[in-house]
């Protein structure tokens, strides 16, 4: 969340912003850190994230989407970065590709090209011109592979630049550490 800081004058400073955006990414990871710790000790019977499991994340984009807390935590970093629609997109993709009725296939189609696709979107991807009037022939004629080339080009931005930052953030970075200090104990 943005604060805009105002001296008497009315005057915005950036620096002020620029300060408390880093008092809380500092902050940030001590806090999910002890709320981590304190929810383990307060579990002990239910399911652990491995070590391995982490570790693993960091091999792949791939590997990350396919575990289901890795998914969680990729989402919950986007999601804190304003960065989501991405993820959203092409989890919704790989949904509509199930999809077997005609008529299910053309009204879902219709909803994810007006919140995605179209120019000014609610939650517009960032896809080339060409392709976004690809799509916008398909979806008169929809099929399930209608959209595949968006989430290609979709999937390749999240893993040249979402991925490598959300393996250097600190939510990655503290829940790696927990789980490391976790096994010790």
């Amino acid at each position: 969340m943005l604060i805009l800081v105002t001296s008497p004058s009315r005057e915005l400073h950036p620096l002020n912003i620029d300060m408390e955006d880093n008092r809380r990414k500092q902050t940030k990871g001590c806090d999910l850190r002890s709320r981590l710790q304190r929810r383990s000790s307060h579990a002990p019977n239910t399911e652990r994230l491995s070590t391995e499991e982490i570790i693993l994340w960091s091999q792949s984009l791939e590997r990350l989407l396919t575990s289901k807390y890795g998914m969680a935590t990729f989402q919950a970093f986007l999601k804190s970065e304003f960065s989501d629609e991405n993820i959203e997109f092409w989890l919704i993709c790989e949904d509509y590709k199930k999809i077997k009725t005609s008529f299910r296939l053309s009204s879902r189609a219709k909803k994810i090209y007006k919140t995605y696709i179209e120019a000014e979107a609610p939650k517009e991807i960032n896809i080339d011109h060409k392709t976004r009037d690809l799509i916008g022939q398909n979806v008169k004629t929809p099929s399930t592979v209608c959209f595949d080339e968006a989430q290609r080009i979709v999937y390749s931005l999240m893993e040249k630049d979402s991925y490598p930052r959300f393996l250097r953030s600190n939510i990655y970075r503290t829940l790696l550490d927990s789980a490391s200090e976790y096994t010790k104990m």
